[in-house]
């Protein structure tokens, strides 16, 4: 080899190394700092004593060196209850990590979780931390963590044997499911809300007795407080939990003022003997289902100004039995699946439908049908219904049907300016938000039955003298 290219290989090497040696120049000049994907991590409200998601963000080094991290701390150590994850080192455990090195350009990821401690209070309790950055430098840099800690009632597999009420004096989170017994019966008092995990069900073989009033329903939900994106609460998404099922040895269940949403399915009712009440709904509300809204098997239901919508199965189906609704508000805007059931179905194929009375309400959706009536003409069982004073969107029924379906408004499914979506308030499925009240161009304005119409309507507000169909009385502006 020539004397001129062991030059130039040398020459080579030493840039090579020069290189390297710029790569892993690590500075502490005070100019120096780190950038955060984010500068606080909030983990929303939580229940104290149950781990939290984990949230992460990422630390930045946009500098022209390498910086050099001289230790990395939780800044009240083990006192908040969060737990930190540094670049594979778990801060829980260590306490703090030192020396971790950050190359100029590079980035480390960053882990947070929270199990806060019981506050003692009655409301979400702010708890919050500092991650520490301590660079070579001196500097220090800061990344705030908090949440609002929620003391609850924590119930696993928890079985009602006799007579018992729960009340609203602090949230009840349950864990596997909430039984129940055939010989006990479950008292829910104003403001009570029930957390359901998602494997958890309220499973009734004696009597639920949910008695909320207008200013504090009682409320049944999934027990997820975070969000799926910063736009959407889980609470606003169907199947968190799996919904209340009324055995066939239940009777006499009482939903006054209840609020149920977001479970699988949302009522469902075990076949039994017509005779005995099944359940009376009034001034309630079950909504955003993936399964069913309300599906009652040969049993007596009364539902009054009730609001049942969007579900992925029917909003309500009745397969036989017995049931009247009066200004119920069936609404099938389900928008996570076009093959969505109907708003309302009844049959009498499986046990005789010995009575459907339906009275001043309205029964809508998307589809340009959302009322099916099942009759299984290969069976004996009865089939007997009456719709008064509603606003349908189904086919116009003519001839001697007309006497089954009086008074009816048929809502014109040709209107695709904006569809059924017009009687309402607010039916927004970008931000899944949705308010059934009635807006002011609803054709089911004044046009109830003043003789049948419910004297007040789902919010506690009196009816006037020329009442709405469906479960809201719209409040006309005063001047």
């Amino acid at each position: 080899m020539s004397k001129r290219i062991t030059l130039q290989l040398l020459a080579l090497l030493s840039l090579v190394l020069a290189s390297c040696s710029d790569d892993e120049n690590f500075s502490s000049s005070t100019m120096n700092y780190l950038t955060f994907s984010q500068d606080s991590i909030a983990l929303d409200t939580v229940f104290s004593n149950v781990p939290t998601v984990t949230k992460t963000f990422w630390v930045y080094n946009n500098s022209s060196s390498g910086i050099r991290c001289s230790d990395i701390r939780l800044e009240r150590g083990s006192q908040s209850g969060f737990r930190v994850n540094v670049d594979g080192i778990d801060l829980s455990t260590a306490g703090s990590t030192q020396d971790v090195e950050i190359r100029k350009g590079d980035s480390i990821r960053v882990f947070v979780e929270l199990t806060s401690k019981t506050q003692n209070k009655v409301d979400p309790n702010l708890v919050e931390d500092n991650l520490v950055f301590t660079l070579e430098s001196g500097n220090q840099q800061k990344v705030n963590l908090n949440a609002y800690s929620w003391d609850a009632t924590m119930l696993r597999n928890y079985h009602v044997t006799g007579e018992e009420t729960f009340t609203g004096d602090r949230p009840i989170v349950i864990y596997g499911g909430l039984t129940v017994d055939s010989a006990a019966t479950l008292h829910l008092s104003p403001g009570t809300t029930l957390y359901f995990h998602s494997d958890a069900a309220l499973d009734v073989y004696g009597t639920l007795d949910a008695r909320g009033s207008a200013e504090s329903n009682v409320v049944l939900r999934g027990d997820r407080l975070d969000k799926m994106f910063d736009y959407l609460p889980y609470d606003l998404t169907p199947g968190q939990w799996q919904g209340l099922r009324l055995r066939s040895s239940s009777s006499n269940n009482v939903m006054l003022y209840t609020d149920l949403h977001s479970s699988f399915n949302g009522v469902t009712i075990d076949s039994c003997d017509v005779q005995p009440l099944k359940l009376h709904a009034e001034a309630s509300t079950i909504h955003n289902c993936q399964g069913y809204g309300l599906l009652s098997n040969n049993a007596t239901v009364e539902l009054y100004n009730v609001q049942v919508t969007n579900t992925l199965s029917d909003c309500v189906r009745f397969e036989g039995g017995k049931a009247e609704m009066d200004n119920c508000t069936l609404a099938q805007f389900y928008p996570f699946d076009s093959n969505r059931g109907a708003a309302l179905t009844f049959s009498n194929s499986r046990s005789p439908l010995l009575r459907l009375l339906c009275y001043n309400s309205i029964v809508t959706g998307y589809a340009d049908d959302v009322l099916y009536g099942i009759n299984d003409t290969t069976t004996t069982n009865a089939y007997a219904f009456l719709f008064d004073h509603c606003l349908l969107r189904t086919e116009k029924v003519t001839g001697e049907d007309t006497v089954y379906m009086p008074n009816v408004v048929y809502e014109d499914a040709s209107d695709t300016t904006k569809g059924a979506e017009k009687n309402f308030k607010r039916i927004d499925t970008d931000s899944l938000r949705y308010d059934f009240q009635l807006y002011s161009t609803s054709v089911a304005i004044d046009a109830a039955d003043p003789v049948t119409a419910t004297p007040y309507d789902r919010k506690g507000r009196k009816r006037d003298d020329k009442p709405d169909m469906g479960a809201f009385e719209f409040i006309k502006e005063r001047n």
